[in-house]
């Protein structure tokens, strides 16, 4: 029997995708910031499609039936489900890209259909398509003669129904990859034509032999997850040779939906659907721009003066490394917490750079999941390598959709004379920790500095996502990270350690503990979160139990949530709240009891997949500054009424109602600016000193020539 607290997980993050879109809907959010939550909330519901209703359609295809253990609902079920909601987000995403364009015209920012241009512009237009684009179409007729040809995934097509001697046929036009995502118009306006606008323009003239009788631009999204399967992997003598192969495969996997913008004719539309062998249940007419990864490149086209008007101002982030001798002697004195991005990654970079150059630094030892383009972790691992240091790297080369970037880095790596390990088949290493081991030339001891991040070791993304990494010289803790990459080298997933809790093995058994000592207390326990999401159903059951005893709890989310909150005798004593903002909300957090007795950072959510098929670390947080840096940080986010949203007791978000006496709060605009000060009084300090030492400099001038 399902229990009237849970819901469907698919159906959890399609909510939390609408909580990105309605972002562009906010007043406060600049106009191209706004087109840029358009555009997020496209790409996050082609990878929801390529993953997550890929993965439903490989579980419907089995002879078992296979159900949601909180919903009961089976894989068609779900399919289903998801399918019924998105019409109506897609009429909402339509309405909002409109809005969006609207207000953007009015700052002279257009995207024109060909009708729109003027003369001027169809000329340029024709000319930029005659030298650029017309030698490279690659039409293609279908019909008995000429099969139909394979769909890549997410890629846009000209298709168009055509009619010659009164016989009917279609055509495929490709929307190269190769091609830009649209140009610029000449002219003091920013207006742009998409390329998939100039091409469908162009069809007449492409199937000239033929009348067009209807054409639209089409998308397909294949299923891209895949099984790594033991029996297929141990045919192979290199696991990075298999990787390669499932990378291939994944590229002609099912099709799971067709998208068009405007609507496809019925006869069209019939031959699609049999050709992609898809039910019309997952086929979406779409009024606005299928594909909008433009938006970005878009932007960086643009003047700074505009972007300067439209944009969030740029973040100026507190630079600790600034101000420091030395990282490693600055740890070794107390501990330090970076909070991403309103506090530079470049403080962890300084400490590897240091490392690598260190004579008493004997190894360093790093678990990677996603890395930067040009990743600078790289370049200070390959530098300690060279410099005589043993490095060790365990990298994932599962990380979904950077498999191909992980295979490159480990091949540099190991051509420097790094260690390579790929972690384990069946469990991907999604730890995100540092080890750096030093000896003491006088004593012979050895003493460490041990990092453990919520984060990627990603520089880029640094910038963009809300994390926290922990680093610290406290020895416990590097005892800890030496036996944890000891087991991870032997392949035990079993290890014991005094502080670590580690998934899969003894991190949900860990916080579980914590969880059942709140529950102890009653009405005098409390519990603090702050996640991605929340689908494992012995924490849920859990909370439900805590929230039954009168425990209050608190629980952050931003992703997905099959618990709902508020039901009367289950869940009346838990809130939770989401905040969708400027940056992607992903530190993981768990605090337990009211004076926040325990406090760990940790890589894993509450997800099952995280708490028993992943490599996770969780570390406490020991030092007391830093605890209750961490509990500000939680209060002003639970106090956020702008960013916020609030869930209901039918699963549903809720923006926060405001008094006039409680005042405006967005928890992210208060950081920023929090940084924004520290970075200024820093600075200010700095040419204080600055200033002291000249003038010192010129008072003992002074003296000597007195003399």
């Amino acid at each position: 029997m399902t229990k009237e607290y849970f819901q469907n997980r698919e159906i959890s993050w399609l909510k939390f995708n609408e909580r990105v879109l309605v972002e562009a809907m906010e007043e406060h959010v600049p106009p191209l910031e706004r087109l840029k939550f358009v555009s997020i909330f496209v790409s996050n519901l082609d990878e929801f499609f390529m993953v997550r209703v890929g993965s439903l359609h490989d579980l419907s295809q089995l002879k078992k039936e296979v159900v949601d253990n909180k919903t009961g609902m089976t894989a068609s079920e779900q399919i289903d489900a998801i399918l019924a909601e998105l019409p109506a987000m897609y009429r909402k995403k339509d309405a909002i890209y409109k809005d969006v364009m609207d207000h953007l015209n009015e700052y002279s920012i257009r995207c024109l259909s060909y009708e729109e241009l003027d003369n001027e512009q169809k000329k340029f237009v024709e000319d930029f398509y005659m030298k650029s684009i017309d030698q490279l179409v690659s039409p293609q007729i279908v019909d008995l003669n000429h099969p139909f040809p394979f769909l890549e995934n997410n890629k846009l097509y000209a298709f168009v129904e055509l009619e010659k001697d009164k016989e009917k046929v279609f055509g495929i036009v490709p929307v190269r990859n190769t091609y830009p995502d649209y140009i610029m118009l000449p002219g003091e306006n920013i207006e742009f034509i998409l390329m998939e606008e100039i091409i469908l323009n162009q069809i007449n003239q492409i199937f000239k032999e033929y009348k067009v009788v209807s054409k639209n631009i089409i998308k397909i999204t294949r299923n891209t997850d895949f099984v790594d399967d033991r029996d297929t992997w141990e045919e192979f003598d290199d696991y990075q040779a298999y990787m390669k192969t499932i990378l291939k495969k994944r590229k002609r996997l099912n099709v799971v939906r067709l998208e068009s913008q405007d609507k496809l004719s019925k006869q069209s539309l019939k031959f699609l659907l049999n050709k992609l062998e898809l039910d019309e249940k997952a086929y979406f007419e779409i009024n606005s721009p299928l594909n909008m990864k433009y938006v970005f490149s878009l932007i960086g086209d643009m003047p700074n003066a505009t972007k300067s008007i439209l944009l969030h101002d740029e973040l100026i982030q507190y630079d600790p490394e600034k101000y420091s001798k030395s990282v490693i002697e600055d740890i070794r004195r107390k501990d330090r917490l970076l909070s991403y991005p309103y506090e530079s990654m470049e403080t962890f970079i300084s400490l590897l750079r240091e490392a690598a150059n260190d004579p008493e630094c004997k190894s360093i030892k790093i678990t990677i999941y996603r890395l930067a383009k040009d990743s600078k972790v790289v370049r200070y691992l390959q530098e300690a390598a060279q410099n005589g240091k043993e490095v060790t790297v365990f990298v994932e080369l599962k990380a979904r959709f950077d498999e191909e970037s992980n295979i490159h880095y480990a091949n540099l790596l190991y051509e420097e004379g790094c260690n390579i390990i790929y972690g384990f088949n069946k469990y991907k290493t999604h730890s995100k920790i540092c080890l750096i081991t030093f000896r003491n030339p006088k004593t012979g001891h050895l003493n460490y500095i041990t990092q453990i991040g919520t984060g990627n070791y990603n520089e880029s993304t640094a910038k963009q996502y809300t994390d926290f990494s922990l680093m610290t010289a406290d020895d416990q803790i590097g005892l800890d990270a030496t036996d944890f990459f000891k087991n991870m080298s032997l392949g035990n997933l079993d290890g014991k350690y005094m502080h670590l809790l580690q998934s899969p093995t003894s991190l949900k058994t860990g916080l579980m503990h914590h969880v059942e000592n709140e529950i102890k207390k009653g009405e005098d326990g409390y519990i603090l979160c702050k996640f991605n999401s929340l689908t494992d159903k012995d924490f849920i059951d859990k909370f439900v139990e805590a929230s039954q005893k009168g425990v209050k709890i608190d629980l952050i989310i931003r992703g997905i949530s099959c618990l709902i909150p508020g039901i009367e005798g289950y869940s009346d004593n838990i809130r939770i709240i989401s905040i969708v903002g400027r940056f992607l909300e992903h530190p993981r957090v768990y605090v337990f009891g009211k004076d926040a007795h325990t406090m760990y950072i940790s890589s894993a959510d509450l997800m099952t997949r995280n708490t028993e098929k992943r490599v996770e670390i969780a570390t406490p947080i020991l030092d007391k500054d830093i605890k209750d840096r961490l509990l500000k940080y939680l209060e002003i986010q639970l106090k956020d009424n702008v960013g916020a949203r609030v869930m209901n007791n039918n699963g549903e978000y809720e923006k926060i109602d405001t008094q006039d006496s409680v005042g405006r709060l967005s928890s992210q605009e208060y950081f920023t600016e929090e940084a924004e000060k520290k970075a200024r009084e820093m600075e200010e300090k700095k040419d204080n000193k600055a200033e002291e030492r000249e003038e010192g400099f010129f008072q003992k001038l002074l003296s000597i020539f007195k003399k």
